[in-house]
């Protein structure tokens, strides 16, 4: 039994994601690997109401802020090649990735 990577991408920038993904992609078609994703989880929206007023006074309006934190899931084997070159990926700020492995 070969062990894993589960990846999991979480960011707010969808595209950021796509070419974190795309690339991710082409690492496992270079390193002859399997790979099955990227699957899209649930979005996640974080809504944050604000009242309009500065100083409290005058008619109750408020302004609703969202973030949506997009997520993705990616499992790859993990052969040492691939995961060398999965080290060296450039990740955005606004990016956050999880692996794990499994299946030792």
């Amino acid at each position: 039994m070969t062990s894993k990577a589960r990846i999991r991408l979480l960011g707010t920038d969808p595209d950021e994601l796509a070419k974190l993904c795309n690339e991710l992609k082409q690492i496992s078609e270079r390193t002859g690997v399997r790979m099955k994703g990227p699957i899209p989880l649930p979005t996640k929206r974080i809504i944050i109401p604000v009242r309009k007023s500065p100083c409290g006074n005058g008619t109750q309006t408020w302004d609703h802020f969202e973030l949506k934190i997009h997520k993705r899931l990616i499992d790859i084997d993990a052969e040492e090649k691939a995961m060398r070159a999965l080290m060296r990926i450039q990740v955005p700020d606004d990016i956050r990735v999880e692996i794990q492995m499994t299946g030792y």
